[in-house]
């Protein structure tokens, strides 16, 4: 069994928390690291390590307040993955969590919805500042 995968958000990454033991994926903060493949082929690689024995359910949340076009390049490639993981026969899920005032962030997530034949559920919510 592959190892729970960690990494802290950073000013230009996001936080990852890869559990595959509940096959939960989350995502969260920004993406638009300076060598967009160096940061996420290890996260890709683990992916593909995780599709060759999967949870009997597999979310992959996503919650990005802002990631750059090179970023949503890997990150299809990243919905690609799941897409065949779902295509086998797995249950698989994308949740695409977007503040409600985004508009950007809401269109992106139906693109992606339209893109990938996977079940795609877009959520807005509302952005408390202290």
């Amino acid at each position: 069994m592959i190892e729970h995968l960690t990494l802290e958000p950073t000013l230009d990454t996001p936080g990852i928390d890869f559990n595959p033991n509940t096959g939960v994926f989350e995502f969260t903060g920004k993406s638009f690291p300076s060598d967009v493949t160096a940061f996420y082929q290890p996260i890709i690689d683990w992916i593909d390590e995780y599709i060759k024995n999967p949870c009997d359910k597999t979310h992959v949340n996503l919650k990005l307040e802002y990631f750059n076009t090179a970023s949503s390049k890997i990150l299809l490639e990243i919905f690609n993955r799941f897409e065949n993981l779902y295509k086998s026969g797995a249950d698989v899920e994308i949740n695409w969590y977007y503040p409600e005032d985004d508009e950007d962030m809401q269109e992106t997530g139906q693109e992606y919805s339209e893109l990938i034949k996977v079940p795609f559920n877009k959520t807005g919510y509302s952005v408390v500042f202290k």
